[in-house]
């Protein structure tokens, strides 16, 4: 199944972890969800590589998937509170949120300051 165009993404970066959700379009130009986890491992000799795991997620299945995706997201915090980590994963542990469009830009002009033309 050919990728069709990002029209928006975020990226969530989660120690070894990467979570990308994106949206796309059909050829029908109809949007749907892919979210992808993506994991580094590294080898003995230092070499590493990626393991990607993907979720297509469809227009019509957006409330269903919600609603569960917010009880089960609730069940936790409940009985198991937002601040507990368990050691193995707290090293790994660095919210972050990146946004960005799908275009040319990539993240290393991310790191430019945005100037209005106004503010010259």
């Amino acid at each position: 199944m050919l990728e069709k165009e990002e029209i928006f993404s975020k990226v969530l970066r989660a120690g070894r972890r990467t979570y990308f959700f994106d949206v796309r379009a059909t050829k029908a130009d109809d949007y749907y969800i892919t979210i992808t986890e993506s994991k580094k491992f590294t080898e003995e000799d230092g070499s590493f590589h990626f393991k990607k795991h993907k979720i297509y997620l469809y227009k019509e299945d957006f409330t269903a998937f919600s609603e569960i995706l917010e009880e089960m997201t609730s069940y936790v915090l409940n009985h198991k509170g937002e601040e507990v980590i368990s050691e193995r994963h707290q090293k790994d542990f660095k919210k972050e949120f990146y946004t960005e469009k799908a275009t040319a830009e990539t993240t290393a002009t991310a790191s430019f300051t945005d100037i209005d033309f106004d503010d010259i």
